[in-house]
């Protein structure tokens, strides 16, 4: 079976890509066609681990549900975690490889080339159509050259390219028309048309517009997305947090704080609280933004060090020991449980920042960050879950867990 194929590529990060590629995989399998899910790179903090217990990125794994088939390695072969401005954990076909400097695993390129199209070749045997997301921009002229995400993915998969573009932030014309300027003439021609996505507003008064940049990249626009505020999909990287400091609903009884870390890991996690009717969230960066809530949760971090050290400069850690000294109630998730304890030792900086800090003391537990990672799919038997579940008892929840740390008591 040799698959086929179509690649949504954007005018820059967070236009839409993974929902609309997730939304390409759904119509695909509804129409009876087995489909596969591909994205050769990704950056993402938001991880999920399959079956046979390899990580890749959480956009793949919800694309995979999207088309009704199993998450495997293959369908997200290269995960970039970034410790740093300069420096991420790379995984590769669902392992950790190593940290790497951004020179240092460009050099590796050809290597890496060789994985995007070794799990491309099975994917393209083994289904009837593979639907792939690039990443960021295709244009990104000083990149062009190491590129194995967007056109040289397309081109090893000889797959037409829809061009999406997000109005809902202005600039929507230009960023069209600049990227399909700065395509080489043979990538140019990979582009058979373009989605306007994030449309607010009167149809028709958009359509002067498109017309005129239809002439002007001559390249249909394939159609208008209207912007959805309420598609319950994971989204892909905390870029998104940037304009999500707060959920208001009127009729909430329950704030729930949330700490921005710097390096937020699976801050998905939280969606489901914040769709609660009774409950909002509150992602704090800042001391005043905790004033009035009613619990706090630490989240996962990829650099759990140095957001440890980000509590201590912005006075946050003074402020979550005065909570937990209020009987506020305080949830630690990986990262976060971590820092609620004495100390976290990474001797081996296999998180790329200090070797040591000190924790906030609330829980008495220290953390040594290690060099193996433990990735695998868990299960577990709720069994009378306190007042919270009181109705409940054996419930089976399965999930997974990924760590390098280990925690232990220091009263043993």
């Amino acid at each position: 079976m040799k698959a086929k194929t179509i690649m949504v590529q954007g005018t820059a990060s967070n236009v839409g890509k993974s929902i609309i590629t997730t939304a390409i995989c759904r119509i695909l399998s509804n129409k009876g066609y087995m489909v596969a899910p591909f994205k050769a790179q990704n950056m993402s903090h938001n991880s999920y681990i399959t079956a046979d217990g390899e990580e890749v990125s959480r956009a793949q794994a919800v694309q995979a549900e999207a088309a009704r088939v199993p998450l495997i390695k293959e369908m997200n072969p290269i995960l970039l975690k970034p410790h740093s401005d300069q420096t991420s954990q790379v995984i590769v076909d669902g392992r950790v490889m190593g940290n790497f400097l951004g020179s240092d695993y460009y050099a590796k390129r050809e290597y890496l080339l060789g994985r995007v199209k070794a799990a491309l070749t099975k994917l393209m045997s083994e289904y009837e159509y593979v639907v792939i997301e690039g990443a960021g921009s295709p244009a990104e002229i000083n990149l062009q050259s190491r590129d194995i995400v967007n056109m040289k993915t397309a081109a090893i998969a000889k797959a037409p390219v829809i061009l999406v573009a997000d109005i809902d932030m202005g600039g929507m014309f230009a960023a069209v028309v600049g990227t399909m300027e700065l395509l080489k003439p043979e990538d140019r021609r990979r582009v058979r048309g373009i989605i306007i996505n994030k449309f607010r507003g009167q149809r028709s008064l958009l359509e002067p517009g498109i017309k005129l940049l239809e002439n002007k990249v001559d390249r249909v626009v394939l159609g208008v997305i209207p912007y959805i505020s309420d598609i319950a999909i994971n989204d892909e990287d905390s870029v998104v947090l940037d304009g999500r400091n707060y959920s208001h609903k009127a009729e909430a009884e329950l704030n729930i704080g949330v700490l921005k870390l710097p390096h937020i890991s699976n801050f998905t996690d939280f969606d489901a609280l914040g769709r609660e009717k009774d409950t909002n969230i509150i992602y704090a960066a800042k001391v005043r933004d905790l004033e009035g809530v009613d619990a706090l949760i630490i989240p996962g971090s990829k650099a759990t060090a140095l957001d440890m050290v980000f509590l201590n400069k912005t006075g946050l850690d003074v402020k979550v020991k005065e909570m937990a000294a209020a009987s506020v109630p305080i949830v630690g998730v990986c990262g976060g449980y971590q820092m609620l304890g004495v100390s976290l030792r990474d001797r081996y900086g296999m998180e790329g920042g200090l070797d040591y800090v000190a924790g906030l003391s609330i829980l008495p537990v220290k953390t040594d960050i290690l060099r193996k990672k433990i990735m695998r799919r868990s299960q577990a038997i709720i069994q009378g879950f306190g007042p919270f579940l009181a109705d409940i008892d054996k419930l089976k929840i399965t999930g997974y867990e990924v760590h390098m740390g280990q925690t232990v008591r220091l009263d043993g």
